[in-house]
């Protein structure tokens, strides 16, 4: 891929516009999944996204994403997780890529979790928003088959924001034929302590339920992906795009707004290919995301909020699916070699059926049984 020149300063153009639409087929669904299924309040989710999408395109001046931690979003949609205990992971993790960026740790420790463990956690992971998503779609499947279809056509039209075609369209569909809405749930809403925070049970399952697993993501997605996907398509203009700084970006953002009531967020390679492809080449395409994003948060009495919501259920769930197709299918899976497929399975599999980290255990223990077979066929 032959690098080209970014455009100078902050561009704000349809091309750029287009851009700050690519990656909401990753970020709504994730978003709207917090906020609809989980429960968590809107405000806060949305105003931290604001706020980290404008940092990001001010302080990079390239369009880097922000996305919600993928590994985070699938088990807070899929788990009873407490915003006490998102709020603790978040500011875990958060600490943890400030502590690997400022040291230079972060290249290192990324080498330690092997390609194969990682492509089970993301395939155990989409298979459990896929679950959450076939749900969702099966509240009005017609519709939903009819959307689905719409995004697969229109995610081959380059510059054609699909995600946010598809999300209007369903709102079309929702007021036309009265389509259900998102399930009811309960507001998450409680009165935080340092005691509560600092408890053993809140510590443990924030640790183990969010840390750890999105911290395996984080490492390589995130931060090395993202530098060296920045590095392809801008070339020296991404200078300032290290490993080190996307870590201590990351972590800075979820110390500051993860206690707060915000998702856990961090950039994405993949979310940066999105940019790219729809016409994103300037800071100016995370500044007009985050400023949507902000003037939604900010709209009188909840409207904001409520517009996302009165997206219909089988949308969500459409958006969903692409999300946990986008997780589950990421080209590390594709290029693990046979013999790492027990892995993989066994990793993808303790992860749908207990959580994450019984994922991260299950992988490392069948690594560890692959590396002694093959050593043992070595010297045999």
């Amino acid at each position: 891929m032959t690098a080209v020149r970014p455009a100078q300063g902050f561009v704000f153009s349809l091309s750029e516009m287009s851009g700050a639409a690519g990656d909401l087929g990753t970020l709504l669904p994730l978003m709207l999944g917090a906020t609809s299924v989980a429960g968590l309040a809107p405000f806060p989710v949305l105003a931290g996204f604001a706020v980290f999408y404008i940092a990001t395109g001010l302080y990079y001046r390239l369009p880097i994403p922000v996305q919600p931690m993928k590994a985070v979003a699938a088990v807070l949609v899929t788990s009873a997780i407490t915003p006490g205990e998102l709020a603790v992971g978040g500011t875990m993790i958060g600490v943890c890529l400030v502590v690997l960026g400022a040291t230079g740790w972060i290249t290192r420790l990324a080498r330690l979790v092997p390609q194969s463990i990682l492509a089970g956690l993301q395939v155990g992971l989409g298979l459990s928003l896929g679950l959450v998503s076939l749900k969702l779609l099966g509240t009005a499947p017609v519709a939903g088959a009819v959307l689905l279809a719409i995004l697969v056509a229109t995610a081959w039209l380059p510059r054609v924001p699909s995600a946010l075609l598809v999300l209007v369209l369903a709102m079309v569909l929702g007021s036309a034929f009265a389509l259900p809405g998102m399930p009811a749930a309960p507001r998450l809403t409680e009165t935080w302590s340092l005691a509560a925070l600092i408890a053993p049970a809140t510590v443990y399952r924030a640790l183990s339920q969010l840390a750890l697993p999105q911290l395996a993501l984080t490492f390589t997605n995130a931060v090395i992906l993202t530098a060296l996907v920045a590095k392809d398509y801008f070339g020296e203009a991404a200078g300032r795009v290290t490993p080190g700084r996307l870590a201590l970006t990351s972590g800075l953002a979820n110390i500051l707004l993860a206690p707060l009531g915000a998702m856990p967020m961090c950039h994405g390679a993949g979310g940066l290919a999105a940019h790219y492809r729809f016409g994103a080449r300037s800071g100016a395409a995370p500044v007009m995301i985050g400023l949507a994003l902000g003037a939604l948060a900010l709209m009188p009495h909840g409207l904001g909020p409520r517009l996302l919501t009165a997206i219909p259920a089988t949308g969500l769930g459409v958006l969903l699916l692409a999300a946990a197709w986008e997780l589950a299918l990421s080209r590390r899976l594709f290029d693990s070699r046979p013999s790492c497929w027990p892995v993989i399975a066994a990793t993808a599999i303790a992860t749908v059926w207990f959580d994450p980290l019984a994922g991260l255990i299950a992988g490392t223990l069948t690594a560890l049984i692959r590396l002694a077979a093959l050593r043992a066929l070595k010297h045999a």
